[in-house]
């Protein structure tokens, strides 16, 4: 296997993950290995009051989602670093989104909220210590990676929220148009140049602000590159500073107006997912390509990059 083998072939995986994840909620069974419930019963139901919790990626899948659903209607719904998660406030539900379910932090926060308030687990391994800990678990073990660098158990999760959402507010998700788009992102060219650029900014609006977080997070992980990420309207508030030849201001969502062109005279690089009409949780497999081809040029072992693990378990010593 090569230092990217393994990421790579789960980049490519995400249109048909993304399918088999929509298809779970409206299918009585969950994963490969049949598990608690189905998924439209294990996740939060309307008009509940809900925390998302995660850590990583996990964390910015939970941003996105809990945008969504509030915006949807659907109920009040807050996103926190599962290490962060104010046990002073009452919700109805909580969701932990763990792919290893092993991570420290979701595991205490599971533990102490036994029996206090209803709790799901969205996880890629059901044999490990979270889905014993929560009241329901969602499997999503076909979306289980090898590689230490989240790309398609994330999305596939978040593709599962968005079917939802869609199913309990009455409005249309569509997994073809979105698989689609996700398609021609595994396999069309990367944007010319991206790979000579040594700074990247990713911008967002609304649930996108999440991704852009994440695709900042999937460069500096498994390239060492320099990135930053923020609400797009904040941007001109001191981080444009940033601004070069040599830069690339990455925007998922709908650019604020006028921000292109002074991002253009700065003579950075401008790159829109929505002028291209894909959806954006697609664009953000463009970046997952960027960052392992930036990783395969500086020669790192993409899968496992440096002071990284697949979890992270704390010891007690």
């Amino acid at each position: 296997m090569s230092g990217s083998a393994y990421v790579e072939a789960e980049i490519a995986s995400q249109p048909d993950t993304w399918r088999r994840a929509a298809a779970l909620v409206t299918d009585s069974s969950i994963g490969s290995t049949g598990s608690i419930g189905s998924a439209a019963a294990a996740l939060p139901r309307r008009g509940e009051r809900v925390a998302v919790v995660g850590c990583g990626t996990s964390l910015y899948m939970a941003q996105s989602y809990a945008v969504l659903r509030e915006q949807a209607g659907l109920g009040e719904t807050d996103a926190f670093a599962a290490s962060e998660f104010p046990f002073g406030r009452r919700y109805d539900r909580i969701v932990a989104l763990t792919r290893s379910g092993t991570t420290t932090e979701v595991v205490e926060l599971l533990e102490r909220l036994r029996g206090l308030t209803p709790t799901v687990a969205v996880i890629a391994d059901p044999d490990t210590p979270a889905p014993a800990l929560a009241d329901a678990a969602v499997v999503l073990d076909f979306a289980d990676e090898k590689s230490v660098v989240q790309t398609r158990f994330a999305t596939t999760a978040l593709t599962l929220f968005r079917a939802h959402i869609a199913a309990q507010s009455g409005t249309v998700f569509d997994i073809d148009s979105v698989a689609a788009d996700a398609q021609s992102c595994v396999t069309e060219p990367l944007p010319d140049g991206i790979l000579d650029r040594t700074q990247f900014a990713f911008l967002g609006r609304g649930w996108t602000v999440g991704i852009a977080n994440e695709a900042g997070l999937k460069l500096t992980e498994a390239s060492l590159a320099w990135t930053q990420s923020h609400p797009a309207m904040e941007y001109r508030h001191g981080p444009i500073s940033i601004a070069a030849p040599g830069t690339v201001t990455w925007m998922f969502g709908d650019a604020p107006r006028g921000l292109a062109g002074q991002v253009a005279a700065t003579g950075g690089a401008w790159v829109d997912a929505c002028a291209a009409g894909r959806d954006p949780l697609a664009e953000l497999i463009r970046v997952q390509r960027v960052a392992v081809a930036l990783g395969g040029r500086k020669g790192l072992e993409v899968d496992s990059p440096r002071n990284l693990t697949r979890s992270v378990i704390l010891s007690e010593v």
